[in-house]
């Protein structure tokens, strides 16, 4: 064995494969571990261009200067990193460095101390009122199979308030008409959870399976729950890209896709009475600092809530219009958790709008 065979055994780099490997290794979710790598490879090439090139190299002064970096960076449109994005990168840093001491790669944690940005809590942006959900909603052409497909969708995603890759991970099975409650089990995390779902949403997926669906599968082995017209399961990508058509066709004066169902739906319960450690649940939060306390909700208690909160919980409800701000203790915190998760969704592309002429079914994918 060479020396220089043992000093890149012993770089930052050679311990970032090994580290992203031991994540692997003990089952955490493909999209942690490679969200982890890229923000760690950007501290890397910030390391790289200043001679840094083994971990025990690096001190907490160094990574504050590197924090420094991350706040004065802005991205090809101007724009500054926002404070979730400042946090993630730093958390992925501070998270190599405490497995390192741990694997006694260096002798103490620069990292330990490493104070994070402060939380911003700002207003939502991707909220709707009730009467613009309700005119979003009412949008996709139901005359149309794929029209009647989409409506399914976005129902689904405002009653449940999931996240776009839960519900592409939805399966046939997992939507119980009886119970009026859906098992999502592709989860951030890949945990799994129980939440209610509306007899209004319920309506429209039954509608789908028995006149849609049938229609646009392939193979009787397929379980994905909805299709492309081609048969296809969506991808995340491709579902945002439909449900942001279906807001911009709206003409409502906001903009968003799937998120904007989801941080729709809190909100909308919250101001509805709901408690937030219900709403938590809903949405899957494994950690909020108002609810570490609670470590089970069950689905019956959470269905009470849902029902007495959730405008779309009920068939035959009529929406009225709140305009009550949130004020419950927690909420804050749960919003700008959602704001931050926002960025999950990719921005539009700038570079021209796909034609809309042509008939709906042109524009679906």
């Amino acid at each position: 064995m060479t020396a220089s065979t043992v000093l890149d055994a012993r770089s930052l780099r050679a311990w970032l494969a090994k580290w992203l490997e031991w994540m692997l290794v003990r089952r955490y979710s493909a999209r942690t571990v490679d969200t982890t790598r890229r923000h760690v490879e950007q501290f890397a090439i910030w390391c790289d261009t200043r001679g840094l090139v083994r971990p025990e190299e690096i001190t907490k002064p160094i990574l504050e200067r590197y924090q420094r970096f991350l706040f004065h960076y802005r991205k090809k449109d101007g724009r500054p990193l926002s404070y979730s994005s400042q946090a993630g990168k730093l958390v992925a840093v501070r998270g190599l460095f405490r497995w390192l001491a741990r694997q006694n790669a260096i002798l103490w944690n620069p990292a330990a101390d490493l104070d994070l940005p402060r939380p911003e809590y700002r207003l939502p942006k991707h909220v709707l009122t009730i009467t613009e959900i309700e005119k979003v909603i009412a949008t996709p052409d139901v005359r149309d199979p794929l029209g009647l497909r989409d409506r399914a969708i976005v129902e689904t995603l405002y009653a449940t308030a999931m996240r776009r890759s839960e519900l592409v991970g939805l399966s046939v099975y997992d939507v119980d008409i009886e119970r009026e409650t859906v098992r999502i089990r592709m989860g951030k995390g890949d945990k799994e959870r129980i939440v209610p779902i509306g007899e209004r949403a319920l309506a429209w997926i039954a509608k789908y399976m028995d006149v849609v669906r049938p229609e646009l599968v392939v193979t009787s082995a397929e379980q994905a729950l909805f299709l492309t017209r081609l048969g296809d399961p969506f991808t995340p990508d491709a579902l945002t890209d439909r449900v942001r058509k279906i807001v911009a066709e709206s003409e409502v004066a906001k903009k968003g896709a799937c998120h904007m169902f989801r941080h729709t739906a809190a909100t909308l319960m919250l101001e509805g009475g709901a408690d937030i450690r219900y709403v938590q649940q809903m949405l899957g939060h494994s950690k909020l600092e108002t609810t570490e306390i609670y470590t089970h909700v069950s689905i019956t208690k959470l269905r009470e809530v849902y029902a007495a909160t959730h405008p779309a919980a009920k068939l035959g409800r009529s929406p009225a219009v709140r305009v009550a701000s949130v004020a419950v203790a927690g909420a804050d915190e749960l919003l700008a958790d959602l704001d931050a998760e926002a960025g999950e969704e990719p921005e539009p592309k700038r570079e021209g709008r796909a034609s809309t002429k042509g008939g709906h079914r042109s524009t679906l994918r």
